[in-house]
């Protein structure tokens, strides 16, 4: 009962954490998206799993259609991820891989889906040490001690390679929030690779400056533009919605 409790304590974000925001491209408020966090087993080993989500309205659909989900399988006792999968639909782009990680013997096996052939390609490579996939490595710098000129080094395995990231802590920042107003520190992961979404430019975030470090914004560059994100709705948070 100790170690569970003190290992729950050891996360900035509770069990079943939501988080929802209204994506705006230009003026238009075209989108919704979503990161989630549970509890749950891969293989019988407890993890936290985390997923995003984001898809455009039915009105914009035709402009530019978005179904995206990216999930990820987060070992609780080391923070390491196990799987990781990202599956995109971006207007004609699409995108369906997936890792498999094995800490221990230092390698990945990376799937990667041909929509042409309607089949998976899949080898093994190499994996450096403590490495994060895309989605986990956002949680593990919420667990991080952040302040203004703090940069945290990852390494990120997505996409069928490994690649060394810094996320800078550039500042902070008091904005409206669905909270409040908010003391943020806006962060910058300086990707290398594709994130999240198909992205093609910077990408910033504000997190509130305290232990939590709730995501509340995310203005960002991507292959259809520029779009901000708003946290709208948010679930299981140590703040009331105001």
């Amino acid at each position: 009962m100790l170690v569970a409790a003190s290992m729950a304590m050891a996360f900035p974000f509770r069990d079943g954490e939501k988080l929802t925001f209204s994506v705006k491209y230009g003026l238009v408020t075209a989108a919704e998206a979503s990161l989630s966090a549970s509890s749950s087993t891969y293989q019988g080993v407890p993890v936290w799993y985390l997923r995003t989500d984001a898809r455009t309205h039915s009105f914009f659909d035709p402009v530019f259609k978005v179904r995206d989900k990216v999930e990820s399988w987060w070992r609780k006792d080391n923070n390491l991820p196990m799987k990781y999968s990202k599956n995109l639909s971006e207007g004609t782009y699409k995108q369906y891989r997936i890792h498999t990680f094995n800490h221990a013997g230092r390698t990945t096996n990376y799937q990667k889906y041909s929509f042409k052939k309607g089949s998976f390609s899949s080898k093994d490579l190499p994996l450096p040490g403590n490495s994060q996939d895309i989605l986990s490595s956002f949680y593990y710098v919420r667990t991080q001690s952040l302040y203004p000129g703090k940069v945290v080094n990852v390494n990120i395995t997505s996409d069928g390679r490994s690649v060394d990231t810094r996320v800078i802590v550039h500042r902070k920042e008091t904005i409206n929030t669905i909270f409040g107003k908010k003391e943020c520190l806006v962060i910058e992961p300086k990707l290398k690779q594709e994130g999240l979404f198909k992205q093609s430019g910077r990408i910033l975030i504000w997190v509130t400056n305290d232990e939590y470090k709730i995501p509340v914004k995310l203005d960002s560059a991507i292959t259809f533009g520029s779009f901000v994100a708003t946290l709208t709705e948010a679930v299981n948070v140590p703040y009331k919605v105001k």
